[in-house]
């Protein structure tokens, strides 16, 4: 059976059951395995369906990967929507923001490690797509920065810098959660918020 977060995810994608249940098999196989490595027999002999059971919901292997990244990049983009609160200091919000990433990523550790890392088995319009949401995501973060550096909270040597670095914290996240030093995702999302302050160069706070 799937985790519980990949079965919220799949409930909230806006398709049928049967879609659902091939979304989240396909999901823990392409973590597990690797795209280029699963098939879509194997997807459905998971499910105990006909090798060609895929097929009416996902006419290509491919396309079952897009659904995927699409509608995962987008719940990533959402939560850190959510608790960017533009009346918060800039400090709070990259807090806030930061920690929300962080937390999705290690709380959707698979889902999350399948969007984040197979994005070059894409066909180069879903590719460009999915890109369009991950240039959105990057935006969120831009922007607390820029309003920190004009607020006089942050002292970013390279905002653009500062962006892919604490994205990629992110999303890294997804590819080792959980191990012995840290399985509690709420403190590892703690720690991160903290080190992305470091790395913009917060003022301290009394």
């Amino acid at each position: 059976m799937p985790s519980t977060p990949v079965r919220d995810f799949v409930s909230g994608a806006g398709t049928s059951k049967a879609a659902a249940r091939i979304l989240a098999a396909a999901i823990d196989l392409f973590a597990a395995k690797g795209y280029g490595t699963t098939t879509t027999r194997e997807i459905a002999a998971s499910l105990d369906l006909s090798p060609g059971a895929v097929y009416p919901h996902y006419k290509t292997k491919e396309s079952l990967l897009f659904a995927i990244s699409l509608e995962g990049h987008r719940a990533a983009l959402e939560v850190v929507r959510q608790a960017n609160a533009p009346t918060d200091s800039a400090t709070a919000r990259l807090s806030s923001t930061v920690a929300a990433y962080v937390r999705w990523h290690a709380e959707n550790h698979a889902l999350a490690r399948v969007v984040q890392y197979e994005l070059r088995s894409l066909a180069p319009e879903h590719f460009k797509e999915v890109a369009d949401v991950r240039r959105a995501t990057s935006g969120e973060f831009a922007d607390i920065i820029k309003a920190g550096e004009l607020s006089g909270e942050f002292q970013a040597t390279d905002k653009d810098a500062a962006v892919l670095a604490i994205t990629s914290l992110g999303v890294d996240v997804s590819r080792w959660f959980p191990s012995n030093a840290y399985s509690h995702a709420g403190l590892l999302a703690q720690r991160y918020a903290e080190i992305s302050l470091r790395i913009v160069g917060a003022t301290p706070t009394a």
